[in-house]
């Protein structure tokens, strides 16, 4: 027998088949989709079986080992990672192993083992016991059929040994998994006469067709949402929902594993390696029939899938930008669901461009809710022009948002205070020269983080200390400038003292565990304001706020990108959904330098539809998605002369063979250097360019030799950076 390995080597060059011979000794256990153990040049590397064949006319050389017993990659995945290598240009073994855990990727730098636990099992159960101790352990098995070592040697080790020899307890070794969930009540709502419509087309529609669910904030999505997993839950089947933030998986866990108990399995990278290698065997053992999960969750083994649902569908995390290969959850999912014959529901409050283009011709099928589900109207919300209150207020916080929150606190209610940049500060400077202290590393000013007294990059984690003096002119007039959300977090305990404020961003939120015990701590009521970056701005439901303060909403207002204006009109309008979800009416204040950009007063007036036709005039006179195709071809060096070079010599290539392509560039990146690599990119519009992915694939195989030079394809990007 001879197999068709993929070894696990990132490395286009040998990103294809070799044949390997297999010993009599494995025969029986080689299937399709394992990880087997080869020879490879000198090493020895683990690969995947592709292929099976019963001889070959070259000599070859013998397989190792066997890795795995059952299968890893079944049929979907294997023709899932042949489509995404063709679709973004990535290598073989990259798409596969973007599927799996850690666990299962050859030399990840983990090792995981599975973890046992030993329970026992009455055998006798006339036996009496022949002491006290021995008793009390026979009466514990009263109330279990199965008690764990721990529990039973509290009481006694000797007298449990001795039941043990006496055969009358069976240890039974059992495998134990890491992740543990609590199952709560279940606060199971009835659906209003809107919502169950679209439970209801959604299970009998026709699945040929995506569905986009558009539902403004508090219209009850992940109520519909479970009611739909249940019927398929009942048909036998099984479901995955996505979902953008870490922080929103706790949340959705608590609610799913409410209602449908341990059949709940999780997938995001707040998980230990142990505990996503154990959920990811769950899943495909079939102990679980629900996966929640960011991202990667939508590669979940899941067999006979009956639906799947992407919350929050607008949310660009939803795409991997950083690495290959470079794909959208959104385009995955709609291929499972092509492959099960199941329906995709993709739901928002603030549904994408392109989703919504794409459903007003058809290709994908609008339902909406347009009411919130307990007849509340959508919260009040009121722009504050900085131009003019900055003069007066040397404070972020402006009088009328800081006389708000006062209000608020004193009713007995919540706030959320939402800036988009964390730190202290967002840079340092000399008052004196006016140097601005810079990453040495790349092409970005160092935030200072005042809890830590530390200068930090945000893009190679590299840290330094304060200095005392300025580093150019060895003068003593360093000044921080600008804020994050650090600085917020002191401005509110200095101007309100009582308050007790709950600061929720990267930094707070990097230990395990933290972001559902501060989610949990607001909704207790332990703290009044919750201040946040991102984090706190979507699908967070907390009954007792009823006032949101965007403290600069230009943030993400002035960034050169295209889609500048459509995520600040999805981040604020997110973010103001969390007022007034409960009873209680709603208030949101916006602190802005921009009140008349048309993001903003959209937003004002909740107003998705205006801003969706506004900014569509936008794209088309600009061409830009969904008017036209967006490829991103970045270049990268440490020799930024060689680089230049290099950059121009592709973008002549491009224009010689891309006929009905706009070429833009090449130009420096917004942040032209990260890590000592500097980086240019260029920008290829087209609305059908038949030859494009031929022309990619030959600059990507003319440079793959080239130490020196980095090229990466990013189809329909999510941002240019």
């Amino acid at each position: 027998m001879v197999v068709g390995v993929l070894v696990q080597i990132a490395s286009s060059n040998v990103d294809k088949i070799f044949d390997y011979l297999v010993p009599d000794k494995y025969i029986s256990s080689i299937k399709i989709g394992i990880r087997v153990l080869v020879p490879f040049g000198s090493q020895k590397v683990e690969g995947f079986v592709l292929e099976i064949k019963d001889s070959s006319d070259v000599s070859l050389k013998e397989i190792y080992d066997i890795v795995d017993q059952d299968i890893v990659l079944n049929e979907e995945m294997l023709e899932l990672g042949k489509k995404l290598k063709e679709e973004t240009l990535a290598t073989l073994i990259s798409t596969y192993q973007v599927m799996l855990p850690k666990a299962l990727k050859a030399k990840a730098g983990v090792n995981v083992n599975k973890k046992f636990h030993t329970y026992y099992k009455l055998m006798d159960k006339d036996y009496v016991g022949s002491s006290v101790p021995q008793k009390k352990i026979l009466e514990k098995f009263l109330e279990k059929d199965e008690i764990a070592r721990e529990e039973l040697v509290l009481i006694s080790s000797s007298a449990l040994s001795t039941l043990v020899n006496k055969n009358v307890l069976l240890p039974i070794v059992k495998e134990d998994y890491r992740v543990k969930y609590e199952v709560l009540d279940d606060d199971r709502k009835i659906l209003t006469l809107e919502q169950q419509e679209v439970v209801d087309k959604v299970l009998v529609g026709d699945y040929s067709k995506p569905y986009l669910l558009f539902g403004v904030t508090g219209s009850g999505k992940t109520e519909v949402y479970m009611h739909i997993i249940e019927d398929v839950l009942k048909r036998g089947k099984t479901a995955i929902m996505l979902v953008p933030e870490i922080s929103l998986t706790p949340q959705m866990v608590e609610q799913f594993t409410n209602r449908f108990g341990n059949q709940v399995a999780a997938l995001h990278s707040a998980l230990s390696e142990g505990e996503k290698y154990d959920e990811w065997r769950r899943i495909a053992r079939g102990e679980a029939n629900i996966v929640i999960g960011a991202r990667s969750a939508v590669f979940a083994p899941l067999k006979n899938i009956g639906i799947i649902i992407m919350d929050e569908e607008h949310s660009d995390s939803y795409k991997q930008s950083d690495k290959s290969p470079r794909y959208h959850a959104r385009d995955v999912a709609i291929k499972r669901g092509k492959y099960h014959a199941c329906p995709v529901l993709l739901g928002s409050a603030t549904p994408s461009l392109e989703s919504m283009a794409r459903a007003e011709k058809g290709v994908y099928q609008l339902l909406t809710l347009k009411n919130r589900v307990n007849g509340k109207v959508l919260p009040d919300v009121f722009v504050v022009d900085m131009n003019r209150e900055s003069k007066n207020s040397s404070s972020h916080l402006t009088r009328q948002l800081l006389e708000e929150v006062n209000k608020t606190i004193e009713k007995g209610e919540q706030v959320i205070l939402f800036l988009n940049r964390r730190g202290f500060s967002t840079f340092v400077t000399c008052k004196n020269c006016g140097e601005v202290i810079k990453c040495p590393h790349c092409d970005i000013t160092l935030t200072y983080h005042k809890s830590s007294h530390m200068l930090r990059c945000h893009y190679c984690g590299y840290a330094t200390g304060l200095p005392k003096v300025c580093p150019s002119c060895k003068n003593e007039a360093l000044s921080d400038l600008g804020v994050g959300t650090e600085k917020i977090e002191e401005e509110l305990h200095n101007l309100l003292p009582n308050a007790r404020v709950l600061r929720m961003d990267i930094d707070t939120t990097s230990r395990k565990g933290a972001h559902k015990k501060m989610i949990k701590a607001f909704r207790n009521h332990e703290y009044d304001i919750l201040l946040g970056t991102q984090i706190v701005a979507k699908g967070l439901d907390f009954p007792l706020v009823t006032l949101v303060g965007v403290i600069n909403a230009d943030t993400s207002l002035n960034i050169p990108d295209f889609r500048s204006s459509e995520n600040t009109f999805s981040l604020l309008s997110q973010v103001a959904g969390r007022s007034g979800r409960s009873e209680k009416s709603g208030k949101v204040l916006i602190q802005t330098f921009n009140p008349d950009h048309y993001a903003i007063r959209y937003v004002e007036h909740h107003d998705y539809l205006g801003f969706y036709k506004e900014e569509m005039k936008v794209r088309r006179n600009l061409g830009y998605p969904p008017y036209y195709y967006l490829c991103y071809v970045k270049i990268s060096g440490k020799d930024m002369k060689l680089l230049g070079n290099e950059a121009n010599k592709i973008k002549r290539s491009l224009e010689r063979n891309l006929k009905n392509t706009k070429i833009l560039g090449p130009t420096p990146l917004p942040i032209f250097k990260i890590n000592n690599i500097y980086r240019y990119g260029i920008i290829l519009k087209y609305k059908k360019e038949d030859k494009l992915k031929d022309i990619l694939e030959k600059i990507i195989k003319h440079y793959q030799s080239n130490t020196k030079i980095r090229i990466d394809i990013d189809f329909n990007p999510s941002h240019f950076s």
